[in-house]
């Protein structure tokens, strides 16, 4: 008994002494550990200051039972649960007197009264009885996270993105939130003590070596949410029309290359669409007849060609070796300038065939001149890689570079056919999509990005001028004409190309295809390029470019053009000298083509504004006769149809 008394004693002092500090601290890990702290993402705003992402406070709830004494407990619990009672949720008074009074019976140190609650719930739940009280005297436990919220709902979503990090460490960070998130929105975590009260059960204690998060920085888009509602919306509406798969629409600023509006819309089982993928940024895709544009300005740069040459397009028929090449239907023999504008494969295939067959590799460095082999390298993940082929690919043959001519063979995204076609509108100047206009900590600019020049003049100011007219073209006497307006002007290319058509048979019986528009408007001093692709589109609907996509070009074009027109545009309606007649005439004139934008009639003779104003198809109430002293609908201001304007008559 000796023996084994001193080995016990033995014992305790070798883990008392020497194994001490060991356990120590395996004990002191069991009870009390750090616990991360997130830090807030930045917000993510639009180029005008609206909040397009933020990180919203959460609380949880919680009350440690044992800790109010007896008498605190007992004074304080029925009003407790009768101010829980009128809180939103479904139980009575006497309920959570019940099931709090069992909490404390069971010796529950963390019981739940509240799952994520907004700040002003949190607030108001810590005005209760016994919650008001300090967390050693009344039990509270607060706990608090932060949720990602979109203000404007879908409207842009996949574009805005996120940052999500699943339970196996996999982090999925599609669009700007996520390809920003680790240099500027992430912050720096904090981190704070808990210690354990059960099985999974950790409460916060006092730290005083706690480290508060540092909050991530603001990140300002270039997209205005005024733009980007009119283009979801246009999208939106025409893919319900035509029971479209999916579709996207981008508007880009032409002089800066900021894109203004991005939407993305995948179909659902249901029949409904939601930003699903961000298929502008993402998806490469053989681009049909919009890559006519490019294949004609090769031709004419090389200067093998110019708009007048003559090429014979037969009558919607032509074999190019050994495979039949169609049209909707026969030109005959028509200028190269022509064969553009009515969208002629035949036309560009046989350009493109007769001057280049003998040495392709000629036209193919041409177009990888222009970058359209190469990623735009946009800091959004996933970007979809151009494929353009070349003599010795696997997928070269003799028929590769006339279906190349007409937008077949090759892939790009919709983003690389949109900075081609701007850089058109830009005389010439290639910029480079941007996003971003600049990070900030509050108001204090952290970095600002300028615009990037990826090529100063893609081709000569002749071919300039040559493809600029041609495109206006399109839309007054082209494949474009329906979209033709005389109040403003657009210029442009449709495009309808198949899709899914590897096998042809099964492609017969099931046609599908890929309809898009891309283009800039107003023509003469363009401020905005704009692109549309929708995929499989109801053919029994319809699946031209024209047809699906044109209104949608042109829907945005119109709203966008007579909701911010030009301040000098606004200005010139105002009317100085009202009694010369052939002043007022020009006024009507300029009101003719604002028919939605209300002028300034102050100064004019009653007679002369009543007519100017019913003419735009306004209401007017007036009183007496003699000049206008005062309108109710203030210059330069959206007016609609029938709306009623009253003029104050001196």
């Amino acid at each position: 008994m000796f023996v084994f008394g001193v080995a016990v004693m033995v014992k305790l002092g070798n883990i008392q002494f020497v194994q001490g500090d060991e356990y120590r601290a395996k004990a002191s890990e069991r009870i009390v550990k750090d616990f991360v702290i997130p830090a807030n993402r930045g917000n993510v705003y639009s180029v005008n200051g609206n909040l397009l992402a933020t990180s919203i406070p959460k609380y949880d709830i919680r009350f440690d039972a044992l800790t109010p004494k007896t008498s605190i407990f007992e004074d304080n619990l029925k009003p407790l649960c009768d101010s829980l009672a009128k809180f939103p949720g479904k139980k009575t008074s006497s309920q959570y007197q019940r099931t709090i009074r069992k909490a404390r019976a069971n010796k529950n140190r963390y019981f739940l009264l509240g799952r994520n609650l907004g700040y002003s719930e949190y607030m108001r739940m810590r005005t209760f009885p016994m919650l008001k009280m300090s967390p050693f005297k009344g039990g509270l436990i607060v706990e608090q996270k932060t949720k990602r919220e979109h203000p404007m709902g879908g409207i842009a979503q996949r574009t805005i993105g996120y940052e999500r990090i699943d339970e196996q460490g996999h982090i999925t960070r599609p669009g700007l939130d996520g390809a920003f998130g680790v240099k500027y929105l992430r912050g720096t975590n904090g981190k704070h003590a808990k210690q354990q009260i059960g099985k999974n059960q950790w409460k916060p204690i006092n730290d005083t070596n706690k480290i508060e998060p540092k909050d991530g920085l603001d990140v300002y888009t270039t997209i205005d949410v005024n733009i980007q509602d009119i283009a979801h919306h246009a999208l939106l509406k025409q893919l319900e029309i035509y029971e479209a798969e999916h579709g996207c629409v981008v508007v880009m600023e032409v002089e800066t290359g900021e894109i203004r509006a991005i939407s993305n819309l995948g179909r659902t089982k249901k029949g409904t669409y939601y930003e699903r993928l961000n298929y502008a940024v993402g998806e490469s895709h053989e681009p049909g007849s919009t890559f006519k544009v490019m294949a004609l300005m090769a031709a004419l740069e090389d200067k093998v060609i110019d708009t007048a040459t003559v090429v014979d397009t037969k009558m919607g028929t032509k074999r190019f070796y050994g495979r039949t090449i169609s049209d909707s239907r026969g030109h005959g023999k028509i200028s190269a300038a022509r064969a553009l504008e009515v969208s002629s494969n035949i036309g560009l295939a046989t350009i493109i065939d007769m001057h280049y067959a003998d040495d392709p590799k000629k036209f193919i460095n041409r177009i990888k001149g222009w970058g359209l082999n190469d990623t735009l390298d946009i800091p959004i993940i996933g970007e979809g890689k151009p494929i353009v082929p070349e003599p010795g690919d696997k997928i070269w043959s003799k028929n590769a570079l006339p279906s190349i001519a007409y937008g077949y063979n090759l892939q790009v995204t919709p983003l690389h056919t949109l900075t081609f076609y701007n850089a058109i509108a830009n005389n010439g100047q290639m910029v480079k999509p941007r996003f971003i206009k600049a990070v900030k900590e509050f108001d204090k600019d952290v970095e600002v990005f300028d615009k990037e020049v990826m090529d100063k003049k893609i081709c000569s100011e002749k071919t300039l001028n040559e493809i600029q007219e041609i495109l206006k073209n399109v839309v007054v006497r082209g494949t474009g004409k329906k979209m033709y307006s005389k109040n403003f002007s657009m210029a442009g290319k449709t495009g309808t190309a198949r899709t899914d058509y590897q096998n042809y048979e099964e492609w017969r019986k099931d046609r599908k295809y890929v309809s898009s528009f891309a283009g800039y408007f107003p023509t003469e001093n363009p401020k905005y390029s704009c692109i549309v692709v929708i995929h499989k589109p109801s053919t029994e609907v319809g699946y031209y470019g024209a047809d699906v996509t044109g209104p949608v070009f042109k829907s945005i074009a119109q709203k966008i053009y007579t909701d911010t027109p030009l301040i000098d545009e606004v200005e010139s309606l105002e009317v100085k000298h009202a009694a010369v007649e052939h002043q007022f005439e020009g006024y009507y004139d300029i009101a003719q083509t604002y028919k939605t934008i209300m002028p300034n009639v102050v100064g004019l003779p009653a007679m002369d504004a009543v007519a100017l104003l019913e003419n735009m198809g306004l209401r007017v109430d007036f009183k007496g006769a003699g000049i206008v002293k005062k309108q109710s609908v203030a210059k330069g201001q959206k007016v609609k149809k029938n709306q009623n304007i009253v003029l104050e008559i001196s």
